[in-house]
Order: structure tokens, then C-alpha cells, then sequence
């Protein structure tokens, strides 16, 4: 938090949990550090300034910064916290990203372009309840940009990922069965063929001659 605000105690909870609702999104691909509160877990040196964003975004698994991400509650969108924090923050050669009420949207834009400080994202985040909502407002073409870089994921899952249907193993040839021994047949005897009868031509009727 900046030490030249001081939030009311039920805009402070909001905005903390605000915050670590975005470290579990940061995260997924990345390292996160997050400064809730008065804690001074990371931070981030501009000039011979040093400076703690609400969230530090690396790589994975390295100290190479991608990305600062603030948060602010409706009492800290002013000029005063704004070239204190997203000026310094703006100057750093990665993305900010500012997270700030949906009312606040206006008054940030305004702000910006009064003061030539560049935001990468701004999004806007609504609670209720147990839930965080966030929404994009715009991305500015003039913010530096990072890569995320990702981890080389199996083959299998790149192939699940693309659509790709897992082949199909080819089953195994069943062994071809044994031919069964034969039966022996009981050889049956020759019968011969009974002798044809002759048969005895008739003699043809002798015609009577009138």
C-alpha cells in the first residue's frame, strides 16, 4: 500500500482480497509475489527508487519480470497515488496491468492522459459474496509487451490439445489354434455293383395281313 494512503479498514479487506484472487489467476503459468496489506514481500527498483506493486509477475522458476499489476479501491484513484504508483510503475519496460472499481473507469482514463502514464491493461474487478469478478476495459497499443513463456507440455497432451485423436493400438494377433489330430474313419467295405439283368428284347407283334 501506498504510504500516502490510508484506505478505511473494509476497503483495505476488499482490495486484499482482490489481490490474492489475482495471485491464483498470475500464477498458473508464472511465480507471483504479492504485497497485501503493509507487507513489503517484493519490489521493484525504478531509478534509485524502489518501489512495491500490489503483484509481481516472473517467469517461471526465474527472477525475470513480466508483469506489475496494481490494485485500486474507489479513495485511491486520485492524481496524487496515481504519479506515485502507475507513473513508476509505467516506466518499468514490462506491462502494468490496474485493476479499479467499474465507477472508477472515467476518472482513470482521465488521469492517464493528463499525466502521459501508460497502462497495458485496465480492468475492472466487482465482489459479491465469494466471488471476484474481472472484466477488460481496454489494452494500449503504445504498452510494452511480454511473452509467457511455456513449458514444453507432453506429446500426448499436445495432440489432445490440437484435436487429435489418441491412435488406436492395434490388438495383438491371436495365436492361430492347433489343427486337431484327424479321427481315424473305419475304412467301410466295398460293395459291387450288382450285375445288370439283361433285358430280353420283346418280340414285336407280327402285323395280319387281311
Amino acid at each position: 500500500m501506498s504510504p500516502i494512503l490510508t484506505r478505511p479498514v473494509r476497503e483495505q479487506l476488499e482490495h486484499d482480497r482482490v489481490i490474492r484472487q489475482l495471485q491464483s489467476q498470475y500464477k498458473r503459468k508464472t511465480d507471483v509475489i504479492i504485497n497485501p496489506g503493509n507487507e513489503q514481500n517484493g519490489s521493484v527498483t525504478v531509478g534509485e527508487l524502489v518501489v512495491y506493486p500490489d503483484l509481481l509477475v516472473y517467469a517461471e522458476g526465474t527472477k525475470r519480470l513480466l508483469i506489475t499489476v496494481e490494485v485500486e479501491t474507489g479513495e485511491s484513484v486520485n492524481p496524487i497515488e496515481a504519479r506515485a504508483e502507475w507513473g513508476n510503475f509505467s516506466k518499468l519496460k514490462v506491462p502494468m496491468h490496474l485493476y479499479v472499481p467499474p465507477a472508477c473507469v472515467e476518472a482513470v482514463k482521465r488521469i492517464c492522459d493528463e499525466y502521459q502514464i501508460i497502462v497495458s491493461e485496465l480492468w475492472t474487478y466487482t465482489t459479491s459474496f465469494d466471488q471476484v469478478r474481472f472484466t477488460l476495459v481496454s489494452k494500449s497499443p503504445d504498452a510494452p509487451t511480454v511473452k509467457i513463456p511455456v513449458k514444453a507440455a507432453p506429446a500426448a497432451t499436445v495432440r489432445q490439445a490440437q484435436g487429435r485423436p489418441k491412435p488406436v493400438p492395434k490388438p495383438k494377433a491371436k495365436p492361430a489354434p492347433k489343427p486337431k489330430p484327424a479321427s481315424k474313419a473305419k475304412a467301410k467295405p466295398k460293395t459291387r455293383p450288382a450285375a445288370k439283368k439283361a433285358k430280353r428284347a420283346k418280340p414285336k407283334a407280327k402285323s395280319k395281313k387281311r
